[in-house]
C-alpha cells in the first residue's frame, strides 16, 4: 500500500476521532494502526479503532492490489474476525461516514 493512501486514510480517521471525542465524552476509542500483515507477507495495512468501554472494534484493511477499495469489519477486540468483510470505494469513506460507523457501532448498540 502507498504511503500516500495510509496516510489519507490516517487523516480521515483522526478528524472523525476528534469530532467523536468532542460529542461523545464518555467513550475514548483509540485508533490504531498495524503492519503485522506486511511483516507475514500479506502486501496490506491494517487499521483498528477500538472501543475500550464496550469490546467493540472496526477492522479497515488496506490492501496493496485494490488500492482505491477498503475493506471493513465491525468486530470484537476479543474474538477472532470474519473473513466477511464489507468494501467501500476509497473515495467514499469520508470523515462524516467513520464517524458515523463509531457512533453507530460504539454508541447505539
Amino acid at each position: 500500500m502507498t504511503h500516500k493512501n495510509l496516510h489519507k486514510l490516517c487523516d480521515i480517521a483522526t478528524e472523525a476521532h476528534t469530532r467523536f471525542q468532542n460529542e461523545i465524552k464518555d467513550i475514548d476509542p483509540i485508533v490504531g494502526v498495524s503492519k503485522s500483515m506486511r511483516a507475514s507477507g500479506v502486501p496490506a495495512d491494517v487499521m483498528t479503532i477500538d472501543c475500550l468501554k464496550n469490546g467493540k472494534r472496526i477492522i479497515l484493511i488496506l490492501h496493496d492490489d485494490k488500492p482505491d477499495t477498503i475493506n471493513y469489519q465491525f468486530a470484537w477486540r476479543d474474538r477472532d474476525f470474519d473473513n466477511e468483510f464489507t468494501e467501500i470505494s476509497f473515495d467514499d469513506l469520508t470523515e462524516s461516514v467513520f464517524l458515523d460507523w463509531m457512533k453507530r457501532y460504539f454508541v447505539e448498540h
